[in-house]
């Protein structure tokens, strides 16, 4: 009886340890809104905002919000008191130790070497701090010069909404936009942020009525001046002239393998006499990745034997094998059902893209787009990609480019 007993009591207290230490390790997120910072260059902080929310399948998710953006993560791994964040689509990672209402960590970029400073806190819904109300309304179209006198200088267009303190907006360039832009007019300073997992944005600045000095900062490895006026009519160059066919180059061609490292060019029979549309493109590009969406839906919406879609994608991955991962990632993750071939890995370099493609005057911008027709002629090359953010703009590229393909499609 007395050994009954005991092997009772051990077998009682077995359980009663695997129950406690299974309650250890379960993991604990507080549900609800936290506020994240990454540290910049000159110790800025970039700050965004996400929420937490357990699923019916008891697992946790993060939305990340932008503005009118919300990006659901769904790739989180917790381990005793670490914790894994995975972004969908893109390489990089959050990666820290975690309490039910902090995390204290690094957002990681392997391939490119990039490690940035990571905090974040429970129940802070507040981006930014105020320390008084607005003095200026920033709502407009601002004329912005980047790195103004240096060779490096590039123009924009800022396109901000100020609804109180509130502000939201975005900057255009000639390559794309800045995504959804999100802060506060804090007197007469201007603190606006963007997180998407592969870009860190903030943009801080001193605004009048009628000019705007600032600094941005991408992660904590650039920081660009820049310089604004308010001008209501100003509009950047047209995205179809920037980039074109250099004089002795009659087609647009090339061969790169795909995912299974079989060589794929405009040549093969799948392609002929078919409207193609080539995308240069890399899976690392938020630009490029809205454009990847919209492409999606348009071949899910207007299903056509005689258009074709392909992906030449430029990698930074440091080896082949990650850069396919990648790009099977994305293909994976947004449903493309286009091919998408490995054009160059290990570096993003325009310069090195230009190569590749040595039928371009240059690789302006990831993204861009061929357009060429039945012929095998190219018809137009459209530069960069004026993503959700833009609004008007982005309706304005959608009805263009519906018109133009089935222009093509028709003749």
């Amino acid at each position: 009886m007395v050994i009954r007993m005991s092997t009772i009591c051990i077998m009682v207290l077995l359980v009663s340890l695997n129950i406690s230490c299974n309650e250890v390790d379960k993991a604990s997120l507080n549900e609800g809104i936290w506020l994240a910072e990454l540290t910049a260059i000159d110790d800025a902080v970039l700050p965004f905002n996400f929420k937490v929310r357990l699923t019916d399948q008891e697992k946790y998710e993060l939305d990340i919000i932008n503005a009118e953006e919300i990006i659901t993560v769904d790739e989180i791994v917790f381990k005793n008191d670490s914790i894994l964040i995975k972004f969908p689509v893109y390489e990089g990672y959050i990666k820290g130790i975690y309490t039910a209402n902090s995390i204290d960590g690094v957002f990681v970029k392997e391939s490119l070497d990039r490690i940035v400073p990571f905090k974040a806190f429970y129940g802070i819904k507040e981006r930014f701090q105020k320390s008084e109300p607005a003095t200026v309304d920033i709502t407009g179209v601002w004329e912005t010069t980047f790195e103004p006198n240096t060779s490096d200088a590039y123009m924009s267009k800022g396109i901000f909404k100020a609804i109180g303190d509130q502000v939201v907006g975005t900057f255009r360039t000639t390559t794309g936009d800045y995504r959804y832009l999100e802060g506060v007019m804090s007197g007469d300073s201007l603190k606006i942020s963007a997180f998407d997992g592969a870009h860190a944005f903030v943009f801080n600045a001193k605004v009048n009525d009628t000019t705007m000095n600032g600094a941005f900062y991408s992660g904590n490895h650039s920081k660009e001046l820049f310089v604004a006026k308010r001008n209501e009519t100003f509009e950047l160059p047209g995205a179809d002239s920037l980039t074109f066919l250099k004089k002795g180059y009659e087609v647009f061609s090339f061969s790169f393998p795909n995912e299974k490292g079989e060589l794929v060019s405009l040549a093969d029979e799948q392609f002929k006499n078919k409207v193609i549309v080539v995308q240069i493109m890399g899976s690392w590009c938020p630009n490029c990745l809205d454009e990847t969406k919209y492409y999606v839906d348009y071949l899910k919406k207007n299903p056509d034997n005689n258009l074709a879609f392909i992906g030449l994608a430029f990698e930074y991955a440091k080896t082949e094998e990650k850069a396919l991962q990648s790009i099977s990632r994305l293909k994976r993750r947004i449903g493309v059902e286009y091919p998408i071939l490995l054009a160059q890995y290990g570096s993003s370099d325009k310069e090195l893209a230009q190569e590749k493609l040595p039928m371009l005057n240059h690789v302006l911008s990831y993204p861009t787009s061929i357009f060429i027709d039945k012929k095998g002629e190219v018809r137009k090359i459209h530069t960069g990609f004026n993503g959700p953010a833009t609004g008007e703009k982005f309706l304005e590229f959608q009805e263009e480019f519906d018109g133009f393909v089935k222009q093509l499609i028709s003749e």
